[in-house]
C-alpha cells in the first residue's frame, strides 16, 4: 500500500498521522478481565507467545490486541499512515488469493468486478492507448483471473445523480418556504476522504450540509449484494464484490460499518483495489496490457439492451458531474429554463468554480465546485461565518477531483502535475455523455428494485459525530 495516496483532506488535518497507533488510539486500552483473577505471572512460551499462569499453575495464552479499519473509522486518533498499515482485506493480495482460491472448488464464490470510468482514464493514459481499449482488457483480464461478471459503475453514477438531483429540489424548496438556510448548501458525499473529514473535524456541525446519498461504489454495493444477488439465486455471503477505484479513501468507505450487513457478516464492498494498485499487480505477474485479449463490459440486467460496446460519461466535471447535473435539473424543475450546458468558472484558483442561474436580474441558483483540501478548509470558514452563499458545493478532497486521485497512475513523460491533469480532462470530455434519466436499467430498477420502502436502505447513508476522547491517556504532553 502507498500512504501517499490517501487524499489531502485526510492528511493534512490537525488529527495525528503516525506510523503506528498515536497515543488517543481507544483501542489498545480496552481489556478483558482475566479468568485466573489476580497476582498471576506472565511469562514467554515457546513460540514466542505471552502466557499467563496462576498461583495454582494454571495457566492460559493471552490474545494480541487487534486493531481493524473498522475501529479506525470510529476513533479520532490516529489517521492515514496508521489505516494505511492496517487496511489487511483492501489489497491485491486479498483479491488474488480470492481469485486463486477458486481453483478447483466445488463451491465457488460469484466475484463481481465493478470498474469505474476514472480508473480506465488513468489506465488509457498511462499506457497511450484509447479509454475504450484500456477498459475492455481491464475486462478481459479480470476475466482471465475468474470474475463471473464485470459491470460499468455508470449505472450506479446514474442512480446517485438522480437522487442527488431529488434530494436538491426537496432541501430547496423546503428552505425558501420555511426561509431558513440552515439546510443549505447541499454538499456532495460521493468523496469519502472529505466525508471521514468532515465528521471528524467539524462533526455535527458540517454533516446537516452533507447529501444523504451513497457514492455510486457504495450503491453499486448495494445493487450486488441485494439485486444481483436475487437476480443470480446467489447468496449474499457467496458473492465477492471487487471494485477498482482512482483514490485509497475508497478502501475506507467500503469499511465503514453502514456498509456492512450483520446478519450475514458481509460488505457491500468487499475489496478494493486502485488504478496504480492493477498497473502495479499486472507488472508483478509479468503480464503485457496490451496483450490482453480484450472482452465487453457485462449487463446487470440481461433482459435489457444496453450500449456496452462504448463507455459513457456525465457532462460536467470528471468526479461524476454532480453540480452540473443538479444544477440543470433544478433550473428546469424550479424554474421552468432548459440548460444544456453549464460553465463554471473558476474563482481564485482552478479547483475553485462558481456557476450562477439568474431570473429577471436576480441569482436564484449559485453553484460550486470545490476540489482540494485548500478549497474545503475555506469553504467550511464560511459556513462557520454564515457567508457561505451557495446553495449546491462539489466537493472532493483531491485537487482537480477524481480524475486526478492519488490512486491514479501517474505517465512519466508528463512532468508537470497540470499538463498530465488537463490531458485527464480532455480524455475525460472526448467521451460519449449519456443522460442519466435515460437510461434503460436505472428506470428498470426504479420499477423492480427501488421503491419509497428500500430507497432509504439501498440508496442513503448516514453519517456521524467522531468525538476526541477526553481520557487521561489521550493527554499529549
Amino acid at each position: 500500500m502507498i500512504s501517499s495516496g490517501f487524499s489531502g483532506a485526510l492528511k493534512l488535518t490537525d488529527l495525528d498521522d503516525f506510523i503506528t497507533p498515536s497515543q488517543e488510539c481507544i483501542k489498545p486500552v480496552q481489556f478483558e478481565k482475566s479468568s485466573l483473577g489476580t497476582g498471576a505471572k506472565i511469562k514467554i512460551g515457546d513460540d514466542g507467545s505471552y502466557i499467563q499462569e496462576s498461583k495454582s499453575g494454571k495457566s492460559e495464552k493471552l490474545k494480541q490486541v487487534e486493531i481493524s479499519l473498522t475501529d479506525c473509522l470510529a476513533c479520532s486518533g490516529c489517521i492515514t499512515s496508521a489505516e494505511t498499515v492496517l487496511v489487511q482485506q483492501q489489497s491485491t493480495d486479498e483479491m488474488m488469493r480470492v481469485f486463486d482460491a477458486q481453483k478447483g472448488l466445488d463451491k465457488k464464490k460469484f466475484i463481481v468486478v465493478s470498474i469505474s470510468i476514472q480508473s480506465c482514464i488513468s489506465i488509457a493514459t498511462s499506457k497511450n492507448i484509447s479509454v475504450e481499449s484500456a477498459a475492455s482488457k481491464l475486462c478481459g483480464y479480470f476475466k482471465k483471473l475468474g470474475a463471473d461478471l464485470v459491470l460499468d459503475i455508470k449505472l450506479a453514477e446514474d442512480l446517485a445523480l438522480l437522487e442527488s438531483q431529488n434530494e436538491f429540489i426537496e432541501r430547496y424548496k423546503s428552505a425558501k418556504a420555511s426561509k431558513v438556510q440552515k439546510i443549505l448548501p447541499m454538499l456532495a458525499s460521493s468523496c469519502p476522504g472529505w466525508v471521514c473529514y468532515a465528521e471528524k473535524t467539524h462533526g455535527n456541525f458540517i454533516l446537516p450540509y452533507i447529501s444523504r446519498v451513497k457514492s455510486p461504489q457504495q450503491i453499486m454495493g448495494s445493487l450486488i449484494k441485494d439485486f444481483v444477488s436475487n437476480l443470480r439465486n446467489k447468496p449474499r455471503n457467496d458473492i465477492y464484490h471487487l471494485t477498482v477505484m482512482p483514490c485509497f479513501d475508497k478502501k475506507l468507505e467500503a469499511s465503514r460499518d453502514q456498509f456492512f450487513d450483520v446478519d450475514t457478516g458481509t460488505k457491500d464492498v468487499d475489496c478494493v483495489i486502485t488504478s496504480i494498485e492493477v498497473d502495479a499487480l499486472l507488472v508483478k505477474q509479468d503480464i503485457i496490457f496490451n496483450d490482453i485479449v480484450p472482452e465487453n463490459f457485462d449487463t446487470v440486467i440481461n433482459n435489457i439492451t444496453e450500449d456496452n460496446h462504448n463507455l459513457f460519461t456525465n457532462s460536467g466535471s470528471g468526479s461524476g458531474g454532480y453540480a452540473h447535473h443538479i444544477f440543470c435539473n433544478a433550473a428546469k424543475e424550479l424554474f421552468n429554463i432548459n440548460i444544456d450546458k453549464v460553465e463554471f468558472k473558476p474563482l481564485r484558483n482552478v479547483d475553485m468554480k462558481e456557476a450562477t442561474l439568474e431570473v429577471d436580474g436576480v441569482v436564484v441558483l449559485r453553484f460550486a465546485i470545490a476540489n482540494g483540501f485548500r478549497n474545503i478548509q475555506n469553504l467550511v470558514q464560511k459556513l462557520k461565518s454564515k457567508r457561505c452563499p451557495y446553495d449546491y458545493v462539489e466537493v472532493m478532497a483531491c485537487p482537480s477531483g477524481c480524475l486526478n486521485g492519488g490512486a491514479q497512475v501517474k505517465q512519466m513523460e508528463f512532468k508537470p502535475n497540470r499538463e498530465f491533469i488537463n490531458a485527464l480532462e480532455n480524455t475525460y470530455n472526448e467521451l460519449s455523455k449519456s443522460n442519466p434519466t435515460q437510461n434503460n436499467s436505472v428506470k428498470y430498477l426504479y420499477s423492480n428494485w427501488l421503491n419509497e420502502n428500500n430507497k432509504n436502505d439501498y440508496l442513503f447513508t448516514t453519517y456521524r459525530e467522531i468525538k476526541k476522547n477526553d481520557q487521561p491517556l489521550n493527554i499529549k504532553w
